[in-house]
């Protein structure tokens, strides 16, 4: 429908979040292809279907390699690769902690510590095996489970913007819940505030032809005995990571890219985060710290601009 912005916007909600598409003008067949194409790759993709290609292969571990179509192989390879970066807080084999903890369902609760560490063992990475020649996936113990949650979406926004671009668009928006990925200038993208209502923003992002992908604490999580615990896992220990971040935002020509830095960079905290990007001039990450500040890793990119004065920005720690 038309909006007082002069854009069309469309939504529907898929991979269980509000999903958001902006054009330039109203294509409402265009709007419906997009959704149809999201909802074949989160079918191809989620944990959540027991027929997907995804629980096939979490079916069979221990037992028997699963082979897969083309795009699950890639991203899984994908995954896989940033799983295995040295001490790395991204990783694919997460799923038996995902579910233990339960983060943002119910019943979620600390585990004992003895559980946690007796699923560590099934989470190691290298345990994926990849067969090229066969397209197959197999992981090496039963009991294993990838979760391929932490990029989907990404590489689904990527997808999107490659067939908005083969339709002629020349001008859009898609917004997967956390996920925005561009196309064309001008865009304005809100930085949430951690914490606080949906329409409360810490700032304001200007890009164009850039993926904005945000991770926060604040997105899924509980408390309890007055801690809180989210949903970003630390796979090395198997709870929630604990440094200074409530978000990390990272503006990227490739949406897949911001969902793997998001996590890398969690997992490093800030200044080993600005360093780390310091070799990649293609990725910039905007931190919010509990102590209510805005660090730039620096912002070549994009414009930000600060929208709450609780918060003080750093302009540039690279």
């Amino acid at each position: 429908m038309p909006h007082n912005d002069g854009h069309w916007h469309y939504a529907a909600v898929l991979m269980g979040s509000p999903v958001r598409l902006t054009l330039e003008k109203p294509r409402e067949a265009l709007a419906a292809s997009v959704f149809r194409l999201i909802k074949q790759y989160e079918d191809l993709l989620t944990v959540n279907r027991a027929d997907s290609q995804v629980m096939a292969i979490n079916h069979a571990a221990g037992h028997h390699p699963v082979a897969v179509s083309r795009p699950v192989f890639e991203l899984i390879r994908r995954a896989r690769a940033a799983s295995l970066l040295p001490d790395s807080a991204f990783n694919l084999a997460i799923g038996p902690l995902v579910k233990r903890w339960r983060i943002g369902f119910r019943g979620d609760s600390v585990p004992p510590a003895h559980e946690l560490s007796a699923l560590l063992p099934l989470t190691r990475p290298d345990g994926v095996l990849l067969d090229e020649a066969a397209g197959s996936v197999m992981l090496a113990r039963p009991g294993m489970e990838i979760d391929l949650g932490a990029i989907a979406k990404g590489y689904i926004a990527d997808r999107v913007r490659d067939f908005l671009r083969r339709e002629g668009a020349v001008r859009g928006l898609i917004n997967l819940g956390g996920n925005v990925q561009t196309l064309g200038s001008g865009w304005s993208i809100g930085l949430k505030r951690p914490f606080a209502g949906c329409d409360a923003l810490v700032g304001a992002l200007e890009v164009g032809d850039r993926s904005v992908v945000t991770s926060g604490t604040y997105e899924r999580y509980f408390e309890q005995d007055g801690q809180c615990y989210h949903h970003i896992l630390d796979p090395r220990t198997g709870y929630p990571l604990d440094n200074e971040l409530d978000s990390v935002t990272i503006i990227s020509a490739a949406s897949i890219d911001g969902d793997i830095w998001t996590t890398l960079i969690y997992g490093m905290g800030v200044d080993q985060g600005c360093a780390a990007l310091q070799e990649r001039p293609d990725i910039e990450a905007i931190f919010v710290t509990r102590d209510r500040r805005v660090i730039l890793s620096s912002s070549r990119q994009f414009r930000f601009r600060l929208l709450d004065d609780d918060y003080r920005l750093t302009d540039s720690t690279a």
